[in-house]
C-alpha cells in the first residue's frame, strides 16, 4: 500500500465532493469534531465556490492517496491567522473500511515531513478531542506529545469531553 500527498485539481474535485460530503450521515463527521455540527457542502457549492478557493492547487489541504484511490485529506491552518507563528495540522480518512490500515500513520509522517520542509517553525500540532481516541493513540504513535488538556470544554452527545493538543518540536520530530 503505497500513500501519497498532492492537492486537488479540478479534475478529482466530482470524486473527492462523492468521497467526503455525499453523505450527510458518514462516520467520518462522528469523529472531526461533531460538537460543532458542519454542515457539508452540496455539490454545487462545493465544485464552483469552496473547491476553487480553499481547495484546488492548495498546499495547505492535500488529498491522501492509496495508489490510485482518493481516501482521505490532511491540511493545517494557523491558530494565531496572519501571524502564522503557530500551525494546526490534520487529517481525516473518509470511510470507514480504511481505517485502522495504518494510512493515516503513512499520510501524516508524510504530512509533518512536508510541513518541516516548507515552514520555518520550531514547532507544529494537532488538535482533538478525548473522544476521538484513534486519533489520540495516533498523535502518540508518531511521537508528538499531548501538550494540553482543556477538561470538559467539548460537548456531545449529551456529554462533556476534553479537547486535547499534541505537538512537537522540530528538533524532536524523526519522521
Amino acid at each position: 500500500m503505497t500513500v501519497t500527498l498532492a492537492p486537488l485539481t479540478t479534475e478529482n474535485a466530482p470524486a473527492f465532493w462523492q468521497l467526503a460530503f455525499s453523505d450527510p450521515k458518514a462516520q467520518w463527521l462522528q469523529w472531526n469534531g461533531p460538537y460543532f455540527h458542519d454542515r457539508l457542502p452540496d455539490r454545487e457549492t462545493f465544485l464552483t465556490e469552496i473547491a476553487p478557493q480553499k481547495f484546488i492547487g492548495n498546499s495547505s489541504r492535500q488529498v491522501i492517496w492509496e495508489g490510485d484511490r482518493m481516501v482521505g485529506i490532511v491540511s493545517y491552518d494557523y491558530e494565531d491567522g496572519a501571524l502564522q507563528r503557530w500551525l494546526d495540522f490534520g487529517i481525516v480518512i473518509y470511510q470507514p473500511t480504511n481505517w485502522q490500515r495504518g494510512l493515516g500513520k503513512q499520510a501524516l509522517t508524510l504530512w509533518i515531513d512536508w510541513l518541516w520542509q516548507h515552514t520555518d517553525l520550531p514547532h507544529i500540532g494537532l488538535t482533538t478531542w478525548s473522544g476521538n481516541v484513534r486519533m489520540c493513540r495516533l498523535a502518540e504513535s508518531l511521537g508528538l506529545k499531548q501538550e494540553a488538556r482543556v477538561r470538559q470544554v467539548r460537548y456531545w452527545q449529551g456529554q462533556y469531553w476534553d479537547s486535547v493538543k499534541y505537538g512537537c518540536l522540530r528538533d524532536e520530530w524523526q519522521g
